[in-house]
């Protein structure tokens, strides 16, 4: 992995505890064109942030860091794609560590202005996610509510082997899903879920290969997707109901893909 996908700066949340999702991003080829879609669809609005790799925006809900979005350069011919970003309280040594374990460090580590140090990797299987070293102590972050990430899960060939490659990195716990018929392992740190990994075997998109796919909260889940159309995106996965909640996979105008999820009532 040698693209820089994600760059811009995460942030938005109490301090995070090392291994645990702290931020989401995503480069794209227009900014004004993703604002106005994810401005009208999650409510977001925008303030500048950091440019290590170009001009950026920071998304904030009700005041508070939600996302980051960055404008690709034009000689990139990158998938635009939402990437996470896992705490660490050294980025170097995380770095070290995917090095040692078989992924690759695409970008970083490096400095983001004053407020840390990030570092953009790929597991051993090529999924994209980054690292990031918060220099101060985060404010009060905003989660379980409309407009928020929820979860991130990992679409790989094979879940067993990919999973031991974060928990060897991030100190996580599994929990697998035992069953004949569905290969699915959810990462716990300290106890509380913070991600899953699925595994599909030859499912995994040609287009695309293993990914990571970020959740963010919506009150309702088929509103949301109408919305979703209505303002020139697409439905990837039709909303349905999971154990989990209302869920239904979309893409943007710019074809990012993220998924959308109601909660159980």
């Amino acid at each position: 992995m040698t693209d820089a996908r994600g760059a811009a700066r995460p942030n938005g949340g109490t301090p995070h505890a090392p291994g645990t999702p702290c931020w989401v991003s995503l480069m794209v080829r227009s900014l004004d064109a993703t604002e106005e879609f994810y401005g009208a669809l999650f409510g977001w609005e925008f303030r500048p942030g950091p440019q290590p790799f170009g001009p950026s925006v920071r998304a904030l809900l009700d005041g508070h860091d939600v996302a980051g979005i960055g404008l690709l350069p034009p000689d990139r011919h990158l998938p635009v794609a939402w990437t996470p970003y896992f705490a660490s309280a050294d980025a170097d040594a995380t770095a070290e560590a995917v090095r040692s374990r078989g992924g690759t460090v695409g970008v970083g580590p490096l400095d983001v202005s004053a407020a840390g140090r990030l570092a953009i990797c790929s597991d051993p299987c090529g999924a994209v996610f980054g690292v990031w070293q918060a220099a101060d102590p985060l404010g009060t972050s905003v989660t379980g509510v409309p407009g928020t990430p929820a979860w991130n899960e990992l679409t790989t060939f094979e879940s067993q082997t990919v999973a031991k490659f974060y928990e060897t990195v991030f100190g996580y716990d599994e929990e697998p899903e035992v069953s004949a018929d569905f290969d699915h392992i959810t990462l716990r740190l300290d106890g509380r879920p913070v991600a899953g990994v699925r595994g599909v075997g030859r499912a995994v998109p040609r287009d695309r290969g293993p990914h990571w796919t970020t959740y963010f909260t919506v009150t309702d889940t088929d509103d949301a997707v109408d919305h979703v159309r209505h303002l020139g995106g697409r439905i990837l996965t039709p909303a349905r109901d999971s154990p989990h909640g209302r869920v239904a996979t979309v893409a943007d105008r710019e074809g990012a893909r993220f998924a959308l999820l109601q909660g159980p009532r």
